[in-house]
């Protein structure tokens, strides 16, 4: 019997390290006009950012169907597994639906564990990460499963966006719109709140946004882990990763990623995030 890794690729993780940890990874859709895109299969990061900065058509996202995930989890699956499939939270995504209907329909036969993570991006990915890595080390699912929500209670996500109007645009402002039509040329920080994206804080200038996420994350105190994400240009996230990694353990260093399409959807060019999990 083994533990096997499911997420979607609202988690931003690295393929590479998803292959490494044994993570499968189900893409959800990105459209542009009646053109239908995989999340990192069929649209490159680069390619997806080119078409929303400079195409005339503004993308939508969808999540996968059940049908989509019963073919994973009986792809993954062999006699005696437990799949635990972990995922982007509930409110921003009909994601984890689809993966709970799939599991309803092959519960006779295969043993599917749903983690709605009440998170985005790389704190959904950290989730999973620490999962895998529990089920490498022989695990039981419930211990993988509690390490899961665990990871996803104990999680901050903090970005600092260029502009709201994706995010309006693509519907997921939540909390967040009442920053709508009053920003000007102030720089929203946003937070995930309860499962919701919400206000944080807002700054002058994009260094002070900087300045801020790095505050947000050293008020946090004792942390676990710590990853930075981007949508563009690299150049911040990168400045941003070296004056956090001291805040970790002795010998543990930092994820830096790039969002992928879906996310990219909703946050635009210029975007800096940062996920912490603040320690038990």
């Amino acid at each position: 019997m083994a533990v096997k890794i499911v997420t979607d690729s609202t988690s931003d993780l690295d393929p590479a390290l998803a292959q490494e940890l044994g993570i499968t990874i189900v893409p959800l859709n990105v459209h542009f006009g009646q053109t239908i895109y995989k999340d990192g299969i069929d649209l490159s990061t680069d390619q997806f950012f080119d078409k929303l900065i400079n195409g005339t058509v503004f993308p939508s996202t969808s999540q996968p169907s059940m049908g989509e995930f019963v073919d994973v989890y009986e792809k993954v699956n062999q006699p005696g597994d437990v799949i635990i499939s972990i995922h982007v939270s509930s409110k921003l995504s009909g994601t984890i639906n689809s993966a709970q209907q799939a599991a309803t329909t092959l519960s006779d036969r295969i043993d599917v564990k749903i983690v709605d993570t009440q998170q985005v991006s790389m704190t959904v990915g950290l989730s999973a990460l620490g999962a895998a890595k529990a089920a490498q080390e022989g695990q039981s699912a419930e211990e993988c499963v509690a390490i899961a929500e665990s990871i996803a209670q104990r999680s901050n996500f903090f970005a600092l966006f260029d502009t709201l109007e994706y995010l309006e645009k693509g519907g997921r402002i939540g909390k967040a719109r009442s920053l709508i039509g009053g920003l000007l040329k102030i720089r929203p920080i946003l937070r995930v709140e309860d499962g919701e994206i919400g206000q944080f804080a807002k700054a002058r200038s994009r260094n002070m946004g900087m300045l801020k996420l790095e505050q947000a994350v050293r008020d946090l105190g004792e942390l676990d882990d710590i990853a930075v994400v981007y949508s563009t240009d690299g150049t911040d996230a990168e400045n941003l990763l070296t004056t956090v990694q001291g805040l970790l353990p002795e010998g543990k260093e930092p994820y830096i990623t790039r969002v992928g399409p879906v996310i990219g959807t909703h946050a635009g060019p210029n975007l800096v995030a940062i996920a912490a999990i603040t320690s038990a």
